[in-house]
């Protein structure tokens, strides 16, 4: 019976995967007539390329993944063809350099291959659960790459690329993972520690210090390191991880009040000190006064959605260029402007259903450590797409992370398919967990 049903979600996947190539090369199509009112010559390659990637992709979760649900794979595939049709339409006017469809499919690969080496090698989330400190280490040396000397680079007045000879990385990408398999097993190890309270905060009981340390100590240097390089979307993101997991560990909504509150004086303070953060707010609150200056592209993203209205200018018809780094911080503006509300309710239905997916991982996970892992994986991919699709309709400050799987960013497409393996092996192990569960209660009820 399990058998049955493992195969048929390895057949929906391949279906939905076969369906969204199909989208995505009349995407990509429509986008290259818009364009130049031709045919793309290259129309027949992208769509193998697509297929290709999917139905690889497809046989190596069939291989080693083959109870992982079938949702999450085809979601990628696609919301990662959206964005290479969009970063090679753009390619095609001023503004964007010719070059990026080209590095962007290189990354594709490379994200690809770290997604299937991933679900070869980490056969078990034992594995990850067992060098928990050395994740812990890992994520501090990465986060602090940016600012050696020789190898960090500030771009854009953010100081969070690391260069190693000819390739450029975001090591914050990564060390995201790494905190997140690090919480994950301290939480888990310390959990009957941290839901006794030893003393009181503001009528909150908490535990001890000792007990708290080792995460307040990466955490608090985590912050640190951030606002140094003044990556404030990162940041934030690490914050809710922090916040998210520990009240998940413990099941004491006091840590969410008292995270919430350290979250609040953090802003305020950071606020009152540092200019860059008070540029940032001005400009989030009123657009339309820096116009000229730092609000230019908040407004013509303003614009540029405000122009697609419900169905868009259709794909080559508008002018997304007018904004700057569109391909990157407002891709989402892009797609808000020629596909019309319809695209972008596409991109956020689409990052809700990611998100859903990996949730019922963690709700169907026996194992503590897994379940606080899928949560921590979701909560980053979840809020990394709310932060930047919030900062671009000013629902939230802008802060600069890119949106996942259609920015366009090595570091963000890599680091996100490694999470989405690890979310799919975690898939995997809680279906064959409640497999198992089964089985048990059905030769103990024949007994």
């Amino acid at each position: 019976m399990n058998n049955k049903r493992t195969q048929q979600q390895r057949r929906t996947e391949l279906g939905l995967i076969i369906f969204g190539s199909f989208v995505i090369t009349l995407l990509y199509f429509l986008a290259g007539f818009g364009n130049s009112a031709s045919v793309p010559a290259d129309l027949v390659p992208f769509f193998i390329a697509v297929l290709g990637l999917g139905v690889l992709t497809h046989l190596v979760v069939r291989k080693f993944a083959p109870s992982a649900t079938p949702v999450i794979l085809p979601i990628v595939i696609f919301l990662n063809g959206l964005g290479q049709v969009f970063i090679t339409r753009l390619s095609h006017e001023n503004g964007v350099a010719d070059d990026l469809p080209a590095l962007q499919s290189t990354w594709t690969a490379v994200g690809v291959a770290a997604f299937i080496f991933v679900l070869v090698f980490v056969r078990n989330s034992r594995d990850l659960r067992t060098h928990r400190y050395t994740f812990g280490v890992i994520g501090i040396i990465l986060l602090a790459l940016p600012l050696l000397p020789f190898i960090g680079r500030e771009i854009n007045g953010a100081r969070i690329w690391a260069s190693i000879g000819p390739i450029n990385l975001q090591p914050g990408e990564f060390a995201r993972l790494a905190f997140a398999i690090f919480l994950a097993a301290y939480l888990v190890e310390k959990k009957e520690l941290l839901q006794v309270g030893t003393r009181k905060i503001f009528k909150f009981e908490v535990p001890s210090l000792r007990h708290l340390s080792p995460v307040l100590l990466a955490w608090g240097f985590a912050m640190l390191v951030l606002i140094v390089e003044k990556d404030l979307g990162s940041s934030l993101l690490y914050f809710a991880l922090f916040a998210v997991m520990l009240w998940a560990a413990t099941q004491r909504f006091s840590y969410l009040i008292i995270s919430f509150g350290l979250f609040i004086c953090g802003a305020l303070i950071s606020w009152r000190i540092f200019d860059h953060i008070q540029a940032r707010v001005s400009v989030w609150h009123d657009p339309w006064a820096f116009r000229s200056g730092s609000g230019y592209q908040l407004v013509e993203a303003a614009i540029a959605m405000a122009n697609g209205g419900l169905t868009g200018t259709g794909l080559g018809s508008g002018e997304p260029n007018r904004i700057p780094e569109v391909e990157t911080d407002f891709i989402f503006a892009a797609i808000g402007e020629e596909m019309g509300l319809l695209g972008t309710v596409l991109v956020i239905s689409s990052f809700l259903l990611i998100i859903s997916s990996g949730l019922r991982i963690a709700i169907k996970s026996s194992d503590a450590f897994d379940k606080l892992l899928a949560l921590g994986l979701t909560t980053l991919i979840g809020l990394q797409g709310l932060v930047i699709m919030g900062g671009v309709v000013r629902l939230l400050p802008l802060t600069g992370v890119t949106l996942p799987f259609v920015s366009y960013g090595g570091s963000s497409l890599l680091a996100n398919y490694i999470l989405v393996a690890l979310l799919l092996r975690l898939s995997d192990q809680a279906a064959n967990s409640e497999s198992d569960t089964e089985k048990f209660m059905r030769e103990a009820s024949s007994e």
